[in-house]
C-alpha cells in the first residue's frame, strides 16, 4: 500500500449545515455593505475569498485583497452565531468511521481540503466535534484556486508522512464538479459523494474515480482506503 493522503472537503461532504453558512455571508456582507442583492450565484466548490471577491464586484466595491481581509473577521463572528443555532446541521452518513478508521491505520495522513478559509473551517468543525481529527488541510485562505489549495493540502499531508508526494496516492473527497476537477488537476482520486447538490452519476460524468451516495454505502469505505 502507497502512503495515502485523504483530504475531505467540509460543506456538503463532511456536513451539512442546511442554508446557515451561507447565510453566515450574506449576513455579515449585509453588515459590512449594507447591500443584500451581491450573491445570485451558487456556492458549490467555491473558496470563501472568491466568493466574497465577486460579491463585491457585483456591487461595484474593490474587490482586492484588503478589501477581502477586512471583511472576513465580520463574517467569522457571524458564521460562530449560525452555526451554534443551525437547525439543520448535520454530519453525513459514514463520514466520521471513513475519517476515525484512516486516521487508525498506518501510513495515512487525513486532511482537509476546503474552500473555506481555515479559521471557518474551525467554526463548521467544532460544531460537529471534528476539528481535532484534522491537523493538516489546503484552505481558502491559502490560495483562490481550488486545485492550487488542494496541492498545498496533498504536500502538507505528504510532510506529515515524511514522504514525497509523488510517492503518495492522493485521495479528495468531496461532493462537487469543482472537487473532481481539482483532483483531477493535481493527478489525485476522487471519491464522490452525492451528499450534496450532485448525485454520484452526475459526478462519475465529471470524472470522478468512484462515487456513492454517502460514505456508508457498502463499498465506499474500502474505495477511500484503496482496497
Amino acid at each position: 500500500m502507497r502512503p495515502t493522503v485523504l483530504l475531505f472537503d467540509i460543506d456538503g461532504t463532511l456536513i451539512t449545515s442546511g442554508t446557515s453558512a451561507r447565510r453566515a455571508i450574506e449576513r455579515a456582507f449585509e453588515k459590512h455593505t449594507g447591500r443584500r442583492d451581491a450573491f445570485g450565484f451558487p456556492f458549490d466548490g467555491m473558496t470563501d475569498r472568491a466568493i466574497v471577491r465577486i460579491a463585491l464586484r457585483n456591487i461595484g466595491m474593490d474587490a482586492d485583497e484588503a478589501a477581502i481581509d477586512a471583511f472576513l473577521p465580520l463574517y467569522l463572528e457571524v458564521l460562530e452565531d449560525e452555526m451554534a443555532k443551525a437547525p439543520l446541521f448535520r454530519v453525513h452518513h459514514g463520514m466520521e468511521r471513513a475519517v476515525d478508521t484512516a486516521r487508525g491505520r498506518d501510513g495515512f495522513a487525513v486532511g482537509l481540503g476546503t474552500g473555506n478559509v481555515k479559521a471557518g473551517a474551525a467554526v463548521k468543525l467544532k460544531r460537529a466535534r471534528l476539528h481535532d481529527r484534522f491537523p493538516f488541510g489546503g484552505f481558502g485562505c491559502d490560495h483562490e484556486d481550488r486545485p492550487t489549495l488542494i496541492r498545498i493540502g496533498a504536500e502538507r499531508g505528504a510532510a506529515q508522512l515524511g514522504v514525497p508526494l509523488a510517492e503518495c496516492r492522493v485521495v479528495i473527497i468531496g461532493d462537487t464538479p469543482k472537487d473532481v476537477h481539482a483532483a483531477q488537476a493535481i493527478g489525485a482520486e476522487c471519491i464522490g459523494v452525492g451528499t450534496g447538490h450532485f448525485g454520484p452519476a452526475q459526478l462519475l460524468a465529471c470524472g470522478a474515480t468512484r462515487a456513492f451516495r454517502h460514505l456508508g454505502e457498502e463499498g465506499a469505505l474500502e474505495a477511500v482506503l484503496g482496497h
